[in-house]
């Protein structure tokens, strides 16, 4: 089933895309930003992407994709990062249109905040030999910070829309990383994870959806603001 990642891709953003055009949502006027946003996260993620895959800390089983490669990378996996912020920030603003009160309230986004920063460097200084452990939280580690002190009401929502996005995640990742599935879309090295898994999927890939996410939110959040000023 060698187009199996192409569907997985093309089906987390069929739905988003289509209720882009719906009259009072109105997301495609957040695609200026978005289109700026995704490529600019993917200058991130992508260079990890390649170089992880070519030390072998994680590779991608031919058997569930079309076989054509980009820089080490399957095509669909550039279009994942295309498609799953697409959707997870159509996502997010659905919820607050639909639900605008969805916000946890300043001391609680404090103390999980800092919480989650003491979580990150403890598991750093546990895990400094592991290399998507180490690199996943330490990105984690740097960013959250930063988002706090410059765009904190944004993480009073996200940490509740982010909740409900793990429903898709585990379904989409679940299947990447072998659940309802014979094999592995995706595999991972052993040796360069905890080895603590959510049913298939290592518990570093929750941080790494987590933070991707978080990056395209804080800039198209950004440069909405910057496209509004030159108007």
């Amino acid at each position: 089933m060698n187009y199996l990642y192409l569907l997985l891709d093309l089906g987390s953003l069929s739905i988003p895309f289509l209720f882009s055009f719906h009259p009072k949502l109105k997301f495609y006027k957040k695609w200026k930003a978005l289109f700026f946003a995704i490529p600019l996260t993917m200058l991130i993620f992508i260079p990890w992407d390649v170089i992880f895959t070519e030390q072998g800390f994680w590779g991608f089983n031919d058997t569930y994709f079309l076989n054509k490669r980009l820089l080490g990378l399957p095509i669909e996996e550039w279009l994942f990062f295309i498609c799953i912020p697409y959707a997870c920030v159509f996502t997010h603003y659905a919820l607050l249109y639909y639900f605008p009160k969805i916000k946890l309230n300043d001391t609680v986004t404090k103390t999980l905040t800092f919480a989650l920063i003491a979580l990150f460097i403890i598991m750093i200084a546990i895990n400094h030999d592991k290399w998507y452990t180490f690199i996943n939280f330490s990105y984690a580690f740097i960013m959250l910070p930063i988002v706090f002190y410059f765009n904190n009401d944004l993480l009073k929502s996200y940490y509740v829309t982010f909740l409900v996005m793990l429903i898709p995640f585990f379904i989409v990742n679940g299947i990447l990383t072998g659940s309802f599935i014979e094999d592995q879309v995706v595999w991972y090295s052993d040796s360069e994870i905890i080895g603590i898994r959510l049913f298939t999927i290592p518990i570093e890939d929750t941080v790494y959806a987590f933070t991707m996410i978080l990056t395209n939110l804080v800039l198209v959040e950004y440069l909405q603001k910057k496209f509004s000023a030159i108007k």
